[in-house]
């Protein structure tokens, strides 16, 4: 399990819970995927990890894409950003210390970083499923980092 991407020199906004906005859209966001497994036209889930410098559990709503072994997959874009989001951190830090919530159901899971031909071929299915993670993709130097979350037991 190898987490290793670095940030890059340039990327667009970077979106952050920070702020009384940022928290609440993520609150609302959080809610919605709880309720219903969706969010903004993309299968969601809600992301739990423990930070890597706290130890206190954080959660992100985030969109989500079928891995060819029944798992999930995740891109940390971070809207293409220059950095990779928190949370790609506080995975890197404990990847056994993960949970998704999705639809009505929470999964503690193992988190592991997509690379070579196994994150290109992921790549490729994900950005033609979403088009907007393609455009992600062009705003930033850094290679978007794709995390497979398999169920832990």
């Amino acid at each position: 399990m190898n987490f290793d991407t670095a940030p890059g020199t340039r990327g667009g906004w970077q979106p952050g819970a920070g702020g009384p906005i940022g928290r609440w859209w993520a609150k609302r966001a959080m809610n919605r995927i709880r309720r219903t497994g969706k969010m903004m036209g993309l299968n969601g889930l809600v992301l739990t990890t423990v930070g890597r410098k706290s130890g206190a559990e954080r959660a992100a709503p985030l969109g989500w894409f079928p891995g060819k072994d029944g798992s999930w997959l995740i891109v940390a874009a971070a809207n293409g950003g220059a950095r990779n989001p928190a949370w790609y951190y506080n995975i890197a830090a404990r990847p056994d210390k993960v949970w998704i919530d999705t639809a009505g159901r929470t999964v503690a899971v193992i988190a592991e970083q997509l690379h070579g031909t196994e994150r290109d071929e992921a790549w490729r299915e994900i950005a033609a499923a979403a088009p907007r993670f393609a455009k992600y993709q062009q705003k930033t130097d850094r290679e978007l980092p794709i995390i497979r979350l398999k169920c832990s037991k």
